[in-house]
């Protein structure tokens, strides 16, 4: 079996004198015998921390086949490593680079290839416009504060990986570290239903971008992202996300994972193991094939387990299930897993708070063969200084095309009708409402969908759950 970074018996020995120098014991011998069942249950296990770094890992070898920046399949922003591609529009119902798709930002996708030096990052004047950046390492965890929620400044920020020693050029407002060789930059930038607002970002969404250091000159750079051009929909595309981690090739990876993302502390005994499995199925490739078959059988059985939202993060009121450290997963490795595989690079969450939701009160599966209500009471919309809304998305967490060609509702709508008392009741069904209820529909598939919320600068009940959204009433 091929490695891409072979770890040697060497490698291991140095890992254990370091071990011991901070008196840490030694991991295993060189050499040591794994039995098979030993190596199915570490392998399971590595599969589900290295799952989401692996995922990451692909995505930047995937951007190298860019040749420029492009709508991959007319919808999906690609570009090559260190550069952007940005939308100019809600995201597209076709889409499917990345699941949970938000239609209230313009987004914009980044993948960063660190050890090819630092990048550039420009940030526009937004004015009183919300708007963030998540800039985040290969593990799916942000290390740099760019948005509204912080007051960023406009003007150039330098991302950079830990081991760069250049000189920051004058001009550069701030620069970040990474301490991974790959990270992901997803622009964010609020936009209303308003034909009128979508005229007014155009200019602000022309002036995001991202390049290498050597092209900076202290200018704002502007790209007119309307002549993006774009590859043709593949007709025989998935209906879910972009399979970016395959079980079969997982071992392959893993040395070079392992030297892209350094350990964190209190991971090296960790790593250990990993290095030793590594070198283990180096001299015994009938312990690679045993692996692979274990990561199989995971990738079917328990990461599809990640994707439902009622095992995301942990339970609030009305079966509603929420996390609270996303981007900020540290050795979560579960969160990390489950928040990857069901709805990856969320924000962290004084940025944006997640509400996910598969079931009605009753803890019956949502399905489109109902009529459903989500009512807010007088007062009770989502408390933000951002912007808030409730998304519907079909069995594989992306958006099921309707006539309305809507899929979300919340700040962005301006149309939405209070009840008598004050209170908003937003209709989810597959049929129409009555025509005075029109406004406030949210269309739903005739099959079973999910519920998602979204709090951007959520205020601090938010975060702390002293504020859960209402119940998903099924209507009798």
């Amino acid at each position: 079996m091929r490695l891409s970074r072979v770890s040697t018996t060497k490698d291991i020995r140095m890992n254990n004198q370091s071990a011991a120098t901070n008196k840490i014991p030694p991991g295993p011998i060189p050499h040591t015998v794994m039995a098979e069942e030993y190596v199915k249950a570490i392998a399971a296990f590595i599969y589900g921390w290295a799952w989401p770094l692996v995922n990451v890992h692909n995505r930047i070898e995937e951007f190298k086949k860019a040749p420029y920046p492009l709508y991959g399949g007319g919808a999906f922003p690609v570009a090559p490593p260190n550069q952007m591609c940005m939308l100019t529009d809600y995201v597209r119902p076709e889409e499917r680079g990345v699941a949970c798709p938000n239609q209230d930002v313009v987004y914009g996708v980044s993948g960063l290839d660190l050890t090819q030096g630092p990048v550039v990052l420009q940030v526009p004047d937004f004015g009183d416009r919300f708007w963030v950046y998540q800039v985040c390492d290969q593990r799916t965890d942000a290390f740099a504060t760019l948005g509204k929620t912080y007051g960023t400044k406009p003007g150039f920020y330098l991302l950079a990986h830990n081991d760069w020693q250049g000189k920051t050029p004058e001009g550069i407002t701030q620069v970040f570290r990474c301490s991974t060789a790959r990270g992901v930059v997803i622009p964010r930038v609020f936009q209303s239903d308003d034909p009128e607002d979508k005229k007014a970002v155009q200019p602000l969404v022309n002036q995001i971008g991202i390049y290498p250091l050597a092209d900076f000159d202290g200018k704002i750079k502007i790209t007119d992202w309307s002549k993006t051009p774009s590859t043709p929909p593949d007709p025989a595309g998935d209906k879910g996300e972009t399979k970016w981690v395959r079980p079969e090739i997982f071992i392959d990876q893993l040395a070079e994972i392992l030297a892209e993302v350094p350990a964190l502390p209190g991971e090296e005994a960790l790593y250990a193991q990993m290095h030793a499995l590594v070198d283990a199925i180096t001299h015994n490739t009938a312990l690679g094939e045993i692996a692979k078959s274990a990561l199989i059988e995971v990738d079917k059985n328990l990461v599809p387990e990640m994707f439902k939202f009622v095992n995301v993060g942990y339970q609030v009121q009305h079966n509603w299930t929420t996390q609270r450290n996303g981007a900020e997963f540290g050795i979560d490795y579960l969160t990390r897993l489950a928040c990857a595989k069901s709805n990856i690079f969320v924000n962290r969450p004084n940025e944006t708070k997640y509400f996910y939701q598969d079931l009605d009160a009753s803890g019956a599966r949502l399905n489109g063969s109902a009529n459903y209500t989500v009512t807010f009471a007088k007062g009770e919309l989502p408390p933000v200084k951002g912007f808030w809304s409730l998304t519907l998305y079909n069995p594989e967490h992306f958006f099921s095309p309707n006539d309305l060609n809507r899929y979300s509702l919340g700040t962005k709508n301006k149309n939405l009708r209070l009840n008598p008392d004050g209170s908003l009741t937003i209709y989810v069904q597959s049929i129409p409402p009555p025509e005075d209820k029109k406004s406030n529909w949210l269309p739903a598939p005739n099959e079973p969908f999910s519920l998602y919320i979204r709090c951007y600068w959520p205020d601090e009940r938010v975060i702390t759950d002293n504020w859960n959204p209402p119940p998903v009433l099924k209507v009798k």
